[in-house]
């Protein structure tokens, strides 16, 4: 058999989820290292990621190596891959999906609906703040950056009333004693395939792909494509107010969808079946951008809270 080289970021949750592949590729006979790459957003703490604006921010660094030749795979939260991958990539499988669903955490509240007035929220999510926002305008929403085990220290030394993180992260790093409610989606709507981890090899490198095919599962594949098929009719990455969750239901694929300013003020939803994953994505954002997303996302770019995806 022979040996793979994973390229991953080197927080606990990245090596985790790379630990993870390693194991299942290790029970099929390979030898497998991870290699431990710095990207520009493990650089980057003190800004929260919104007004970063940096396209791929957490696999450039990755992908560079890949396409080198210094790494065979490299593995990704889903969520953090671009719609659009830079030439010379592919996505050769897309796993069993975690809870995709955000999670409140708090050392003395039960859940969002809980909060005192004017308490004072960690996120630094775009999508969260708006949804959030949505629902409770009197609470207080202030930067949030770090890795799990930095967010959940500050929560537990009083800096925040609650901090939003995704469930999924909690989850796979057994931290979920601080979860009091996991955020119904159509309370929250998740970001774009949140709870997925996405296997990105060289472009036509098939040996590598063939290799990796047992671990590509294709419901939350067809899923996953449904909302990142939203994600790219709607222009954005992962850092700007847009949510999408698809599922199976009754043998079709469901989607919801939403489009919101930061402020919470305005939110636009969306939600329909289908059986072709990319025109069902496509056609929401296309119906969402009619009904005044377009305007929605104009001004969170003109307001400098997220950039566009450079072409």
């Amino acid at each position: 058999m022979p040996r793979l080289r994973i390229g991953s970021r080197g927080s606990q949750l990245a090596l985790w989820q790379a630990n993870y592949i390693s194991a299942l590729l290790r029970g099929r006979g390979h030898e497998v290292e991870i290699e431990i790459i710095h990207t520009t957003g493990d650089k980057i703490t003190d800004v929260a990621l919104a007004k970063v604006g940096t396209k791929g921010m957490f696999t450039k660094e990755i992908e560079e190596a890949l396409a080198a030749g210094k790494v065979d795979l490299a593995v990704h939260s889903l969520k953090d891959l671009p719609t659009e991958l830079p030439a010379g990539f592919e996505i050769a499988a897309i796993t069993e999906r975690q809870d995709p669903r955000d999670a409140f955490c708090s050392r003395k509240y039960s859940s969002i609906d809980d909060l005192p007035r004017g308490a004072r929220v960690g996120t630094s999510s775009l999508r969260r703040q708006a949804q959030l926002k949505a629902i409770r305008p009197d609470l207080e929403i202030h930067p949030l950056r770090g890795n799990v085990d930095t967010r959940l220290r500050k929560l537990e030394q009083g800096e925040y009333d609650a901090i939003i993180l995704a469930s999924a992260g909690l989850k796979r790093l057994g931290k979920s004693e601080l979860i009091k409610q996991i955020i119904p989606a159509e309370v929250m709507c998740p970001a774009a395939g949140q709870g997925a981890l996405g296997i990105e090899i060289r472009e036509g490198d098939a040996k590598t792909r063939e290799l990796l095919s047992f671990l590509d599962n294709p419901h939350t594949r067809a899923a996953t494509t449904c909302e990142r098929a939203l994600l790219s009719s709607l222009g954005g990455g992962c850092q700007v107010p847009i949510g999408a969750f698809a599922e199976m239901r009754k043998g079709k694929l469901h989607l919801d969808s939403i489009v919101a300013d930061p402020d919470g003020t305005k939110l636009l939803r969306d939600s329909r079946d289908g059986n072709d994953p990319v025109k069902l994505g496509s056609d929401a954002g296309a119906s969402l951008l009619s009904r005044g997303g377009d305007a929605i996302l104009e001004a969170v770019y003109g307001r400098g809270l997220a950039v566009p995806p450079q072409p």
